[in-house]
């Protein structure tokens, strides 16, 4: 990806913003279980309130939505699976000029990070 890419404000970021097939390009596990289903997942495909997180062994589905801290106004993503629920931090959300492209990095309470790009 040679294109040049615009930070978006993540204060300001509307939710259809995160629609779409996200695929899993890099993650630190750091404290992160390696056998959970986020820290083995390839893409994460985010609708109007549902999720489908696909992993090497089977997928899972579940809800999320975003809410932000009333301080700063941070984006925090909720997910909530069968097996559990989890907020990320989203760290930096990024697109080329035609929005075509976009980047996301999650930053999980456990330490796991993904960097996630879409298409």
């Amino acid at each position: 990806m040679n294109q040049l890419l615009l930070d978006v404000n993540l204060q300001q970021v509307p939710d259809p913003y995160l629609h779409g097939s996200w695929r899993v390009v890099d993650r630190v596990l750091s404290q992160a279980d390696p056998d959970d289903p986020l820290a083995q997942a390839t893409f994460l495909h985010l609708e109007e309130g549902y999720l489908r997180l696909d992993t090497p062994t089977a997928p899972a589905t579940g809800q999320w939505s975003v809410e932000r801290d009333s301080l700063l106004s941070r984006p925090y993503l909720q997910l909530q699976l069968a097996t559990e629920s989890v907020s990320a931090l989203i760290t930096r959300l990024r697109r080329s000029a035609d929005g075509a492209y976009r980047t996301l990095v999650l930053y999980f309470q456990s330490g796991l990070e993904l960097f996630l790009v879409h298409p």
